[in-house]
């Protein structure tokens, strides 16, 4: 049978992205217009037909995050109610994915009441990149496709011939991820155990837990947000004789004062992906990013001729430096 090619819209989060991935696909971005009313409410207009379409929304709900959020699901009912067949919500970066659990007494559950606002907005599927907590994937009453950086980073990496290499992850939480990785690279893996003596406390690292002296130290997260992890584990590293140490996170979300510890932090690179719009006055020397574009565009394409999207992660992709 053959398809049409998909309907491919682009949200304002991050437009650079959603050009990548129509390049990718060689199709054009369809034709909509997201505008603001002078009170800050959100106004779309679906300016082709998609009815009976197979159609992808690509909006990151990353900062501002409510912003984006609502433009999305507003964007989602205007395809909903122009008949559209179908509609995925791609969502490379999947925010509120922190809130995945109560840590105490009165407390919401935040990731799902959002995956809940997609659901109800009218997405019938969701594509997202390295969420959070795997568990958030369950918050969803509709199918979830979930892709990984990890093979862009191995790529990255190995192309960069680093040598006597340890796979770092900056707590214990991650150790999956750290994991993965390594087995990619054919390196072993260390964790930092850290401890919080009071809720308001900020965490301190007591223990590098594997073999890291001397060696180039890899350290391996989701999201780096104000930077405290990375610099904090990068800082705990040198404390204990590594020779070079590199970062890599999918999620590069910067906030507040995260560049400025980056930059004094003992890191050579920070590398992450473009799921994630980087403004200019964040664009460091020391971060270099990857593009997520070509994975999302297979992914796509596989979505839409109904073929399996797990079969992308055991294949390689060569990571595209676009920063």
């Amino acid at each position: 049978m053959k398809h049409t090619p998909p309907k491919l819209f682009a949200g304002t989060a991050n437009v650079e992205l959603s050009r990548r991935v129509a390049a990718h696909l060689d199709v054009p971005l369809a034709e909509m217009v997201v505008a603001r009313f002078p009170d800050g409410e959100v106004r779309v207009r679906i300016d082709e037909s998609v009815r009976g379409e197979d159609c992808f929304l690509i909006q990151p709900t990353c900062p501002p995050v409510q912003e984006n959020l609502m433009e999305a699901l507003v964007i989602i009912d205007a395809l909903r109610r122009a008949s559209a067949r179908r509609i995925t919500a791609v969502v490379p970066y999947f925010g509120y994915a922190r809130q995945d659990r109560k840590l105490g007494p009165r407390e919401p559950i935040s990731g799902k009441l959002v995956a809940n606002l997609f659901t109800r907005a009218g997405a019938d599927h969701m594509l997202c990149v390295d969420l959070h907590a795997g568990q958030v994937a369950g918050f969803f009453d509709i199918p979830l496709d979930h892709l990984t950086a990890r093979p862009l980073f191995a790529d990255y990496f190995a192309r960069k011939g680093l040598r006597n290499v340890v796979v770092v992850s900056p707590d214990i939480g991650g150790l999956k991820r750290a994991r993965e990785l390594a087995g990619m690279l054919g390196a072993p893996v260390a964790v930092c155990d850290k401890r919080r003596d009071r809720p308001d406390q900020v965490s301190e690292i007591v223990h590098v837990i594997g073999k890291v002296y001397r060696r180039t130290a890899i350290l391996v997260d989701d999201i780096v947000d104000t930077a405290g992890s990375v610099v904090m584990a990068a800082e705990a590293l040198v404390r204990r004789g590594v020779a070079e140490i590199y970062a890599c996170c999918t999620h590069a979300v910067l906030s507040g004062q995260a560049t400025e510890r980056l930059e004094h932090a003992p890191i050579q690179e920070l590398v992450v992906t473009d799921t994630i719009p980087i403004p200019p006055s964040k664009r460091i020397s020391k971060i270099r990013v990857i593009s997520i574009a070509r994975l999302l565009a297979e992914a796509i394409q596989s979505i839409h001729e109904n073929t399996s999207v797990s079969e992308l992660l055991r294949e390689p992709h060569p990571a595209e430096v676009v920063l």
